[in-house]
């Protein structure tokens, strides 16, 4: 049966890989932020809605041309995000405040303007391992995606709504390489973490190219969207799974292994 859909971040990596499946057989609103992608989603099949995750108008008007669209939605599915990624002694706060305006707060205002539409059907966000919270140097995107598990679980459970957590591990998608460009000015001012930064852009380039597949993540979102009861939260990948176990450790302890295996890690670069 024809199903609904809305996904934002649509013009790349997991975004635009689940715009294409579900395309073939469903109608598709896809969020986009520029405009030169408008077009190309069109092609693909979808019904383009321009979004900006920073903007409340724009995240507003988003659900307005929407709703003249169409009366149900099945799934909503929270793809668009960002990295915010430097040392946290030195990451002007208005840059952290941009990482939760974009991975959290604007997916909590795109939802409840659309839960009218979502009576009967799912949210997927996309998490990440990151949430579990054991990664230095991107302290800010793990928060975000730790506070958009928080806030969504509990709008689960006080609505009822079927919301459902995705955490992959490391995927091969340009968020990468996007992270590196973004955070260029933070990279370039860590004085006394010099190795640790050129670690973080050598790691983040290599990320992108030989991550797990996009097509992991996108094979799982079908699955739990053809589910009654999906449980809250899944993991995607051999290192998330490894996160949410090692995340268990007493705090201490964790701690040390963190700073044992950045030291391992700076030390091994030439």
């Amino acid at each position: 049966m024809k199903k609904v859909y809305v996904i934002t971040g649509a013009t790349s990596g997991i975004g635009k890989a689940l715009l294409k499946t579900f395309c073939k057989s469903n109608t598709v609103f896809a969020g986009y932020r520029n405009e030169k992608y408008a077009e190309e989603l069109e092609r693909i099949g979808a019904i383009p809605f321009y979004i900006d995750m920073e903007r409340k108008e724009a995240i507003a008007h988003a659900c307005a041309f929407i709703k003249t669209k169409t009366d149900k939605i099945d799934t909503l599915i929270n793809v668009a995000g960002c990295v915010v990624a430097g040392v946290m002694e030195n990451i002007p706060v208005d840059n952290i405040r941009k990482q939760f305006e974009v991975n959290t707060f604007s997916h909590l205002d795109f939802t409840q303007k659309l839960l009218p539409l979502l009576k009967d059907g799912k949210v997927i966000n996309i998490s990440s391992m990151s949430s579990f919270g054991i990664f230095p140097f991107v302290a800010p995107y793990c928060a975000s995606k730790r506070a958009l598990d928080i806030l969504f679980n509990a709008m689960s459970v006080e609505s009822g709504l079927k919301i459902v957590s995705v955490k992959p591990g490391v995927i091969a998608t340009p968020l990468w390489d996007k992270s590196v460009e973004l955070n260029k000015d933070a990279i370039n001012n860590c004085t006394g973490y010099d190795k640790e930064m050129k670690y973080m852009v050598a790691n983040a380039h290599k990320n992108g190219k030989e991550g797990l597949s996009v097509d992991k993540v996108v094979n799982l979102i079908v699955k739990v969207d053809g589910m009654i009861n999906p449980k809250p939260s899944y993991t995607v990948g051999f290192d998330a799974k490894v996160a949410e176990i090692v995340s268990k450790l007493p705090q201490g302890i964790l701690n040390k292994l963190i700073k044992k295996g950045i030291k391992a890690k700076v030390s091994s670069l030439k």
